[in-house]
């Protein structure tokens, strides 16, 4: 796969970069990105000239989570679906029945479909070499399931993080809150669904640097070209030491809990008013009405 519809890649030197590439949506997530993902991870892992892999967003935020409004709003035809074979789990007819608030919920359809994503994204942990990933302006929600299976982040200070659906309608399905900053601070932030900056996640853990805005990419060169210093079959050796640590503690079952969670998330009666009011009167009022009483809606 070579033509990519959400994301670049490109190799400069010893680094490997992926750039997701849907500015006009935030970055949003559809069901081809995390595919498209995981190919670029394994052009990455077989080219013996790739030393470290940069991950980032094009635009003016890293990733605003999944392509929502299109399903949220009930159309289930838009960005986020494109591309899933007809009767497949992932076909926009086969979501649209089991969204429908009337209809028997089958929880495998939604393990069907987030079960790949979440595939896709841990590719990123998988990766045989090392994965630095650049936030700036803002990853929340399932931008965060993707970011947090980089092995390094680099935040910009006042970039925002977070996983505001834990109000409603989700749940973290790549489930690394507790192994980056900790279960008490996991549980912080998903018991508000409230977001942090970048200067914040430096102090808790979650990133290794927060530069300013005008020194983000600066210093996220620096870390990249470091790393890339660094025999190729070293890097590998060590992060596979580092991972089987993160392995050892559960993280797959925590993993499988948390997918499923999710889909349970969207068929709460909470899960349901909040679908019906963003089909009412769109994706972004749900999340504007949401968020209200939290003080931090958006505008």
């Amino acid at each position: 796969m070579s033509d990519y519809s959400t994301l670049t890649y490109e190799v400069t030197g010893r680094i490997a970069r992926i750039t997701l590439d849907r500015p006009e949506r935030g970055n949003g997530i559809t069901l081809a990105m995390p595919r498209e993902l995981a190919d670029c991870v394994e052009r990455a892992d077989l080219d013996p000239a790739v030393h470290v892999v940069a991950l980032e967003g094009n635009g003016k935020g890293f990733c605003g989570g999944y392509d929502l409004v299109d399903s949220a709003e009930g159309q289930m035809g838009g960005p986020a679906s494109a591309g899933a074979p007809p009767g497949s789990p992932l076909d926009p007819a086969v979501q649209a029945r089991n969204h429908d608030s009337s209809a028997t919920w089958d929880p495998i359809v939604d393990w069907a479909m987030m079960s790949r994503n979440v595939r896709g994204f841990m590719s990123l942990f998988e990766c045989d070499k090392p994965v630095v990933c650049k936030v700036h302006g803002f990853c929340v929600a399932g931008g965060t399931d993707m970011a947090l299976c980089a092995d390094l982040l680099v935040i910009e200070e006042s970039a925002r993080i977070g996983y505001p659906p834990a109000r409603a309608w989700g749940v973290p399905t790549t489930a690394l809150w507790a192994t980056r900053i900790g279960p008490q601070r996991a549980k912080r932030l998903l018991f508000t669904g409230d977001l942090i900056s970048g200067r914040q996640a430096l102090d808790w853990g979650l990133a290794i640097d927060a530069p300013p805005q005008e020194e983000l990419d600066g210093r996220f060169e620096a870390l990249l070209e470091r790393i890339a210093l660094m025999p190729a079959n070293q890097l590998v050796m060590m992060k596979l030491l580092v991972n089987q640590s993160i392995e050892a503690h559960g993280l797959r079952s925590t993993q499988t809990l948390g997918t499923v969670f999710d889909g349970v998330a969207r068929h709460t009666p909470e899960g349901h008013a909040f679908q019906a009011r963003a089909a009412e009167g769109g994706f972004k009022a749900a999340v504007r009405e949401r968020d209200e009483p939290f003080g931090d809606a958006p505008p």
